[in-house]
């Protein structure tokens, strides 16, 4: 119960700091992460170009049709906000980085037009 409390704690600490994305946004990027992670051989740290791919994945697999308008909902609208939310979590020490880890990494990754309009063409058939 007390990590849940910190985990809060610093969650709050970050939207503190004029952070433009909800707090549902931060969680998710947690979720999505322990996702992606749990579906590996082996755990290990995974990329920024791994963990967007399994967040594009686990958001089409929570909310479908709706992934990219939740995902603006909560101020995420393309790949760099979700290294911005990876690298405040970073900051107020929620998860840990490699040395050569870069927002960088997070940057024109994928078009969020693009992959979640090809989910709803998809349930459209």
């Amino acid at each position: 119960m007390k990590e849940i409390q910190t985990f809060l704690e610093k969650i709050q600490k970050v939207i503190g700091k004029n952070a433009p994305y909800k707090f549902e946004a931060y969680s998710f990027v947690m979720a999505a992460l322990h996702d992606t992670v749990s579906k590996l051989d082996k755990a290990r740290h995974v990329s920024g170009r791994e963990l967007l791919d399994g967040i594009r994945q686990y958001a089409i697999e929570q909310y479908g049709a709706l992934a990219k308008t939740v995902l603006n909902y909560w101020g995420v609208y393309k790949t760099e906000d979700f290294g911005k939310i990876v690298f405040a979590l970073v900051d107020v020490g929620i998860l840990r980085k490699q040395p050569d880890d870069k927002l960088e990494e997070f940057v024109d990754v994928y078009d969020f037009d693009e992959v979640f309009s090809q989910v709803m063409e998809l349930e459209d058939e």
